[in-house]
């Protein structure tokens, strides 16, 4: 094979190679991966918290109390990366349910604590099915979900560092 020959050879098989993978594609996009993950799960989450009367977000929250009882909502939207305009109707709407009460803090009235009532801490037993429901929906090895998990959370650390306003533009 002449060189020129060989050359468009290689050409050709690189070009293949970067078809495959273009930085642009939708499917290169971990971001994307991400994304469509996130709405699998809600697919398989919604018809267990319709059961409960909740949403997914709603869930969440009551995951946070059933750890720890009697946050603020500051805490609450820390954990959650909810704002107060996302989180406040949130918790009213649990509130109207009977799932929580709001109050102000007896010792600082700038904070809202935000406490299981009897109802809302007793949706912690039916929701106790549901972490191997999804790793049974998963069709993996809870040991690998635990591992995705925490290379997820990693990257999700590693994200807001590069994103912390000190890192602003100039």
């Amino acid at each position: 094979m002449s060189e020129p020959d060989r050359d468009a050879t290689a050409g050709k098989a690189a070009d293949t190679a970067a078809d495959k993978f273009d930085a642009l594609h939708l499917s290169s996009q971990i971001c994307f991966a991400v994304y469509s993950a996130a709405h699998a799960f809600n697919r398989i989450y919604k018809p267990l918290l319709d059961r409960l009367g909740l949403t997914y977000p709603q869930y969440l929250v009551l995951l946070l109390l059933w750890e720890q009882d009697g946050q603020t909502m500051k805490t609450l939207g820390q954990r959650l990366y909810l704002d107060s305009g996302t989180l406040t109707p949130l918790l009213k709407r649990l509130e109207a349910a009977g799932l929580v009460r709001r109050a102000r803090d007896i010792h600082d009235e700038r904070l809202m604590r935000i406490n299981l009532t009897e109802s809302g801490a007793a949706l912690r037993d039916k929701a106790m099915p549901f972490p191997n429901e999804i790793v049974c929906a998963s069709g993996q090895p809870a040991e690998r979900l635990v591992a995705l998990r925490d290379e997820i959370l990693a990257l999700r650390d590693s994200l807001h560092a590069s994103a912390a306003p000190d890192r602003g533009a100039a």
